[in-house]
């Protein structure tokens, strides 16, 4: 991302002038972007094609929206990863001189760039070009003059909170220096914490737990799926983002912390209970796998192989890949790749994996800008490993990656959905690192399905709930009855999704 600010002299004792001189202006139209990853298979690739008609000169056309060097989040901070998108970053239009107090305190100084790089980002590509129907230049103005007296580095960092919050978006958010490093350790699967997976539910502000990490202290500790999360060691989390709320709860490895959780789903208890979970090495591997043998309704010998994807970090793709390879030469003959409680992750990982799955130039998901341009993000002459009946597994804890995923299989006709309707969150935030350290996230841009379904606040609903009523004539799984089978051959969601896939082969659809 080139400079917000070309001139920018905090040294005078009282009052500083600063200029953002542009040269491009502040929205510009967007061309072609091009991804690439190397993998097994050779290169992956998609565009964001734009729904504009004009696009001005051939330099403009070739512009990238982005790059994949800009992380970008999917969903859920407790889940540590990152994600990319596609993204332009254009200057301002018009040259804008503010004059401010400067403060004498180091660390709130220091502060106080961040903010100036903040609003000039957000300013420039925040998806709601009204800033939430407020001046967002006086805004600037207003917080710098309350910054002013502070006297901690700390203090100053919740004035830009503060300032963001303004704008009426719970994903847009800053985080400081060392919650900005843990997230990104986190990123590469090495954690020391509890196992948790959680988010802002965003009609309550709540802190709802999506998942658990299976075997992690968290599950051990018997927190459960839909808790809300109300204190941690003593501190109330009213108010509290996601990614503060994990990294209040990783730590180094055997301290222990104390979290107070309300199950929201007893609706006979409405206490609050205390648990003490201690922190240990997390390691997040995105995908566990299984096959499944079992005979069809006709007596043949057939193998389903099922993949969990737990999150979409940066070896998801990769990893499912080799996953896949390595089933198709033990003859499966179907696929369930389940998403349940998926939070989402890297964007990136996410168009990766529906490439696994896909043929040609299929749109994956359809993004919408901030002047409400339609992007569809396509892929280039993909060649899907397997061409295998396949069904997703979805429910209220998939989200955002997720959601992207799901409705591409869906909607291109490749899969299946079975389970719960989705999450809906159907924003996508861009990650920059400021100059101290910190990172500041912001809502770039909304998404729909291929099909242009909305997802935000809306979320996908499966082809077929899960529920007992629709566990119809569910395969036999080879040498077990019904008492002796694994919680995986025994889960109703699982049951249904083989159902349906032994109709899909019925039909003659596998390869």
């Amino acid at each position: 991302m080139e400079a917000l600010i070309r001139s920018l002299d905090l040294k005078p004792p009282h009052i500083s002038p600063f200029s953002l001189d542009p040269s491009r202006p502040i929205s510009s139209q967007i061309g072609f972007c091009r991804f690439s990853s190397s993998g097994r298979r050779g290169s992956r690739k998609w565009r964001v094609v734009s729904a504009a008609s004009e696009f001005g000169s051939e330099s403009a056309r070739q512009r990238l929206v982005g790059s994949v060097g800009k992380w970008v989040v999917g969903f859920a901070a407790a889940a540590t990863t990152l994600s990319s998108v596609c993204f332009d970053s254009p200057a301002f239009a018009e040259s804008l001189t503010v004059a401010f107090p400067v403060s004498r305190t180091p660390e709130v100084n220091t502060v106080q760039r961040t903010l100036i790089e903040a609003w000039g980002l957000i300013r420039e590509t925040f998806v709601d070009p009204t800033f939430n129907h407020q001046d967002w230049d006086l805004k600037l103005q207003q917080t710098m003059v309350e910054m002013f007296p502070l006297k901690s580095g700390d203090a100053a960092y919740k004035k830009v909170s503060a300032m963001l919050s303004t704008l009426g978006d719970p994903f847009t958010r800053i985080i400081n220096p060392k919650e900005y490093q843990s997230f990104r350790i986190g990123s590469d699967g090495n954690l020391q914490g509890v196992g948790l997976f959680i988010n802002v539910e965003p009609t309550t502000g709540h802190l709802i737990v999506l998942s658990m990490i299976d075997g992690s202290p968290a599950a051990r500790a018997g927190i459960h799926e839909g808790d809300e999360l109300v204190e941690i060691n003593g501190e109330r989390l009213d108010g509290v983002d996601s990614e503060t709320a994990a990294q209040k709860l990783r730590g180094r490895v055997g301290t222990i912390v104390t979290v107070k959780v309300h199950d929201v789903k007893d609706m006979s208890n409405s206490s609050i209970r205390e648990v003490k979970i201690p922190r240990e090495y997390i390691k997040l591997s995105p995908v566990s796998s299984a096959i499944i043998p079992h005979r069809t309704q006709d007596g043949q010998l057939s193998k389903t192989g099922y993949v969990k994807l737990l999150a979409f970090s940066q070896t998801a793709a990769s990893d499912m890949e080799s996953t896949i390879h390595q089933m198709e030469s033990q003859g499966v003959q179907s696929y369930i790749l389940d998403l349940r409680n998926n939070p989402g992750g890297l964007v990136k990982a996410g168009l990766e994996v529906a490439q696994i799955w896909l043929d040609g130039d299929e749109t994956l998901v359809n993004t919408i800008d901030r002047d409400g341009n339609m992007l569809p993000i396509n892929m280039i002459d993909g060649h899907a490993i397997t061409h295998d009946p396949l069904v997703v597994l979805v429910n209220e804890g998939s989200a955002s990656a997720s959601e992207i995923l799901a409705g591409a299989l869906h909607d291109n006709g490749r899969a299946t959905l079975v389970g719960h309707k989705t999450f809906g969150k159907g924003k996508i935030q861009s990650v920059t690192e400021l100059h101290d350290g910190s990172a500041l996230f912001i809502t770039v841009a909304k998404y729909l399905s291929p099909a242009r379904h909305e997802i935000d606040q809306v979320g996908i609903v499966p082809d077929i709930q899960c529920t007992a009523d629709a566990l119809n004539s569910p395969r036999e799984v080879i040498g077990k009855d019904r008492s002796s089978r694994t919680p995986l051959e025994a889960d109703s969601c699982i049951m249904i999704a083989e159902h349906e896939l032994d109709i899909q082969q019925s039909k003659g659809t596998a390869s």
